[in-house]
């Protein structure tokens, strides 16, 4: 739940809200509910930018205060000055954005959605349609290949900086020993139906590999998509065993089916912290982020489940 008081927190909050909203807006079971949705999103947008403008506000006001590593302060304001300016360009180019969800909401306000029985075919089959796009997502997991801290990551992120994330990547797929680091994965527990990332992670995307790096807590992973059929989908409830970080001489791919497992207890501790969000949203009315008027159309209208 937002404070109101603390920037850092609602920040985090809103992060992981958005960071959720993405996962479960691949799909809507009723169309109707996407119009509330959208008001949110212009709710969403017009609380950014407000927040935007007031982070670049702080750095022109503090700038005073800034220094670089060195102690240089003309660095330091010079910098807060960049922060400023870049931050104040973002906030005028959600403009752009809010403008067109304001259009999308007042065109979506206008549909009167209609249940798939009551017409010819075309619903019916774009249902079943997505019922099965649905259902292959279900059957694709992300098997974890190797994750990598301390030493061992500083070295592939120096890779990152200095030739990109395409090489880490490559570099990286040498611990991918195909079908026997799929079985080692899926022994231990160590596939996921998304790739585990925490609020600072770093994602990069090559074919079917997914990078994940975070330089500031020093560690770098490296996923692979798989398509398994739904009864070797994993147990949630089924306890991972504890991890083993990997090396980079002489690792197998059981030892970097094994080195995932800090992936997984990120993973878990994520997972967490949204139910506890989630538990204390429903014993509210409606999201923080709830735009006015929004709830009244739907009800005006008829809409909703």
């Amino acid at each position: 739940m937002p404070t109101f008081y603390d920037p850092v927190a609602d920040a985090e909050e809103a992060s992981q809200a958005l960071r959720g909203l993405a996962h479960a807006s691949r799909s809507f079971e009723h169309p109707e509910d996407a119009y509330g949705v959208i008001g949110d999103l212009l709710a969403g947008v017009r609380s950014m930018q407000q927040s935007i403008e007031q982070i670049a506000q702080r750095h022109r006001r503090h700038e005073g205060r800034a220094f670089d590593d060195a102690g240089d302060q003309a660095a330091g304001i010079r910098d807060a000055q960049v922060t400023a300016d870049q931050l104040a360009s973002a906030a005028a180019s959600l403009d752009a954005v809010e403008e067109r969800l304001n259009a999308a909401m007042q065109a979506a306000g206008r549909i009167a959605w209609h249940p798939a029985s009551t017409t010819n075919g075309v619903v019916a089959e774009a249902v079943q349609s997505d019922a099965a796009g649905d259902e292959a997502a279900r059957e694709s997991r992300w098997v974890n290949i190797v994750f990598l801290q301390g030493d061992e990551a500083d070295e592939v992120l120096r890779l990152i900086d200095r030739d990109g994330p395409d090489a880490a990547i490559e570099h990286l797929a040498h611990w991918d020993y195909g079908d026997e680091t799929t079985a080692a994965a899926m022994e231990n527990g160590y596939v996921y139906d998304t790739v585990p990332t925490g609020m600072l992670d770093t994602e990069t995307v090559s074919g079917d590999y997914t990078l994940t790096s975070n330089p500031a807590m020093g560690h770098v992973g490296l996923y692979r998509q798989h398509s398994i059929p739904p009864e070797d989908s994993l147990d949630a409830a089924t306890p991972t065993p504890a991890p083993v970080i990997p090396t980079t001489h002489g690792a197998d791919a059981a030892r970097s089916a094994r080195a995932s497992g800090s992936s997984a207890a990120r993973g878990r501790k994520e997972t967490g912290k949204v139910s506890e969000r989630g538990s204390a949203a429903s014993a509210t009315d409606g999201s923080w982020f709830t735009h006015p008027g929004v709830a009244a159309v739907r009800r005006d209208r008829g809409l909703g489940r």
